[in-house]
């Protein structure tokens, strides 16, 4: 086989698609219904049906051109645009708002919050000395 001539295995790029998502041949084998030699069958053919790739496609939550047009340079190359950013360090994003200010909101929603359970046991006790004292 030529350098220049991609292999179209669809069998192999169900099976890569599937280990990426950290899927078993069983667990997919149940997915579709069937067992997971079927599975393993299905991984080593080069051409499968329409009607049963959409099936496997939609049990591994991908399209049918997804798997068509996957590669395992391109699978590389999305992931690795995560590292490229120089603002991007350990998959922390930068943050659009400060999280003291956050912090500093919740505190204040809870402290109201309090204050009014405070006031409605208040109002329950006043309403309890009511009908006492009227016995």
């Amino acid at each position: 086989m030529s350098t220049l001539t991609k292999s179209n295995h669809i069998g192999r790029k169900i099976s890569r698609i599937r280990e990426l998502r950290d899927m078993k041949q069983e667990a997919l084998a149940q997915a579709l219904g069937t067992n997971q030699q079927a599975v393993s069958a299905l991984e080593n053919s080069e051409t499968i049906d329409d009607a049963k790739l959409i099936e496997v496609a939609k049990a591994l939550g991908v399209t049918v051109e997804a798997i068509k047009n996957f590669s395992d340079e391109a699978a590389i190359n999305y992931f690795n645009t995560f590292n490229e950013s120089p603002n991007n360090y350990f998959g922390l994003n930068n943050c659009t708002f400060n999280p003291l200010d956050k912090l500093m909101e919740t505190v204040e929603e809870n402290k109201k919050l309090y204050e009014r359970l405070l006031q409605a046991e208040k109002d329950k006790n006043d309403y309890l000395e009511k009908l006492l004292n009227q016995k």
